[in-house]
């Protein structure tokens, strides 16, 4: 199982000039991917524009939208954004496709909250098409340079229709920031949809999961602000409980996801101290 970090773009009232030194750090210090998390209505850095500067400052480790609200955008422009990412990069981009939970997010006229499973089949259209080269804009001109690759792509939900879209779009599946035994079921349901779909080989398995050690306290107020009013309070419990706060907690974490079969488990932080990777590295890594 490969593990990577996450970059702190969406902890609250971050500071975006730390992203280009933790990606970096977190190469040097042997992380297989740095991972991201999307939000727009929230006082932090856009997932796109974090996975822009760490592709610029690293050279190796691979970068994961572990979720992208991909229904906000345009998706003429998103599919020209993360093509562009993913040639800076060198090819080390997959990306994370998600509805989102929370109406706010939904800040581009013409793209509101409603109709998000028809629009994104539309969509996952429109990105293939835009990679493939065709003309856009009702002229003759592509979006992006000739030899541009499909942005490899993973799904998350738990409902037929995400599985459906995993096994006709993606590379694979991916869960959100709950236990393995929780995330159990899903994996088992992306692999029934993928060979129900006659896909070869088998669906690329991600896992995320949130972790605190330097400062616990701050972390889980992060957190909690983070999970904010849209989200039940029982998830938000959920959640806040299946924080790693220590090492041994880490390495428990680390042992459930191996053992349902986890192919990247990315551990996000939650806080914005870069010595958390040197502190998450020792428990992991060495």
């Amino acid at each position: 199982m490969r593990i990577g970090v996450g970059l702190p773009n969406q902890v609250h009232e971050m500071n975006p000039a730390v992203i280009p030194g933790w990606a970096r750090r977190a190469e040097e210090a042997g992380f297989s991917s740095v991972g991201t998390l999307g939000r727009v209505s929230y006082p932090a850095l856009m997932d796109t524009v974090a996975l822009a500067a760490a592709a610029a400052a690293t050279s190796r480790v691979d970068l994961f939208s572990t979720v992208t609200i991909t229904p906000v955008w345009p998706p003429v422009l998103l599919a020209k954004e993360l093509a562009g990412i993913d040639a800076v990069s060198g090819g080390r981009l997959t990306v994370g496709v998600g509805l989102g939970g929370r109406p706010d997010d939904y800040v581009a006229e013409g793209y509101p909250a409603k109709g998000l499973g028809r629009r994104l089949d539309a969509d996952l259209e429109i990105y293939h098409r835009v990679w493939k080269g065709e003309p856009t804009g009702g002229g003759e001109n592509p979006a992006v340079p000739t030899g541009t690759r499909p942005v490899p792509l993973i799904f998350g939900g738990t409902v037929a229709a995400s599985f459906a879209r995993m096994a006709r779009w993606g590379d694979g599946y991916t869960s959100g920031g709950v236990p393995g035994p929780m995330v159990a079921g899903g994996f088992d349901a992306a692999r029934d949809a993928w060979r129900a779909a006659g896909r070869a080989g088998r669906p690329r398995l991600v896992a995320m999961m949130y972790f605190a050690l330097g400062d616990p306290g701050k972390g889980l107020s992060n957190i909690r602000t983070y999970y904010g009013p849209y989200a039940p309070e029982q998830m938000t419990k959920l959640v806040l409980d299946s924080v790693s706060a220590t090492a041994a907690q880490i390495r428990e974490t680390v042992q459930a996801f191996a053992a349902i079969g986890t192919d990247d488990l990315i551990l996000h932080p939650t806080t914005d101290d870069p010595a958390e990777i040197e502190r998450l590295a020792e428990v992991v890594l060495r």
